[in-house]
């Protein structure tokens, strides 16, 4: 059960992943970030309740949509936001961008944009994880797209054949770019029942009610750390922004307004700050006062961000191939 403690920090990160992504949407426009940008609006209490549970010891893989994944992991404000200017200081060096994080001092090993294609490198982690035989569990997050993806398959069966220590988290928000659930996969699919036909445990619940998403992450966690293997956890959201940008985009036709209107009425935000409010954990001078802070350290991230400088020339290929794959690659650039 949430504690008084966890439950302040909690909402501290996920009021500071909508902060720093509605700053994100603010900027965008200036054309200054030349990335895109897969925004988790309206998703904040699904990383912010599975990473609550984990211990430093503990890995995280993302993928696209990957912002509120490494903010509440503990990542690096600046060097996210340094990464998206494609700034030298950017958690990649400037060269990877929104979809490309990664913070090794707090075991955040890498998220990726291909759909599908962090899976079977978290299984990886996982396995290794294994074959030490440490209490390290790995957590990889997925959009419901990648459960369409041979790969989802094969990586659940060897989780389940070897017993390794790894969370799937499939976050659910309904929609692949603009392709609705149910032109992709039939009425009657559950993927619940898919993960256990292999030998993998799992539950399915809420992705916008914080409180539920930590429960259900601290019994799968539990069960990992037990030693009786892979956990599947299925968490229905909604992403409020298009599906690659800062605006709305409700006006294509593959969603309803009134559908949108609907899911904002079910903010995990706004519905986690009211229920901690109603128990007297949190005032509204306490809540406006985290409001300054984040904004606090928001600013000076960004001036940060925009202030570092661009990579080197003489930098393009490092941390980017392994030395004898770059040495090819300059013998074929030279057509030699």
């Amino acid at each position: 059960m949430l504690d008084k403690d966890l439950s302040l920090k909690i909402f501290y990160t996920m009021l500071r992943i909508r902060m720093v992504e509605e700053k994100i949407s603010e900027l965008y426009s200036e054309q200054e970030m030349r990335c895109p940008v897969h925004l988790c609006s309206g998703q904040e209490a699904i990383p912010a309740g599975v990473c609550a549970n984990l211990g430093v010891e503990d890995f995280v893989f993302g993928n696209h949509r990957s912002h509120g994944h490494y903010l509440a992991r503990g990542g690096s404000l600046k060097a996210m936001l340094a990464e998206i200017y494609g700034k030298a200081t950017g958690c990649s060096g400037g060269k990877g961008g929104s979809m490309h994080l990664v913070d090794l001092s707090v075991n955040i090993i890498g998220t990726t944009p291909i759909v599908g294609g962090i899976i079977p490198i978290a299984v990886g982690s996982a396995f290794a994880s294994f074959l030490k035989n440490n209490n390290e569990v790995t957590v990889v997050f997925l959009g419901r797209g990648a459960t369409e993806e041979g790969v989802f398959f094969e990586s659940l069966n060897f989780a389940a054949l070897k017993k390794l220590p790894i969370l799937f988290v499939s976050e659910d928000n309904l929609f692949s770019v603009y392709s609705p659930l149910n032109v992709r996969q039939p009425e009657s699919r559950s993927n619940l029942a898919l993960a256990q036909a292999v030998g993998v445990s799992s539950a399915k619940g809420d992705g916008n009610d914080v409180t539920r998403v930590w429960e259900l992450t601290d019994e799968a966690m539990s069960h990992i750390r037990g030693g009786k293997g892979p956990y599947f956890l299925e968490l229905e959201t909604y992403r409020w922004r298009e599906h690659c940008g800062p605006s709305f985009d409700n006006d294509l036709g593959y969603r309803e307004e009134s559908d949108y209107l609907k899911w904002k009425e079910r903010c995990p935000v706004e519905k986690f700050e009211k229920k901690l409010i109603e128990k007297g954990v949190l005032d509204e001078f306490f809540s406006e006062q985290m409001r300054k802070d984040i904004e606090i350290e928001i600013e000076e991230a960004f001036a940060y961000a925009k202030s570092s400088p661009f990579p080197e020339v003489g930098t393009m290929y490092e941390n980017v191939y392994a030395d004898g794959l770059r040495e090819q690659s300059g013998k074929d650039a030279n057509g030699s």
